[in-house]
């Protein structure tokens, strides 16, 4: 009987320049009106985020600066 392996837990943050970004944004948009899953390699791990992965918008305020995540969350295989 084969067994998955586990995955480590991950906080990665990447910083891509603006049209890089878009770009990922576009293909995102497109798997998502498509009800595809959507693949992409971040700091050299590939991730595919199935099509029925739950989607929500962050917004964070401290007192120095603000944030806005866009993020995709889906259980673990």
């Amino acid at each position: 009987m084969a067994t998955r392996s586990r995955k480590s837990k991950r906080d990665i943050e990447k910083n891509y320049p603006a049209k890089q970004f878009v770009a990922k944004l576009r293909r995102l948009a497109d798997c998502i009106e498509n009800g595809d899953r959507f693949r992409i390699q971040v700091a050299g791990e590939r991730v595919t985020i199935p099509p029925n992965a739950t989607i929500n918008i962050e917004h964070e305020r401290g007192s120095d600066e603000e944030e806005i995540e866009f993020q995709l969350k889906w259980p673990n295989d």
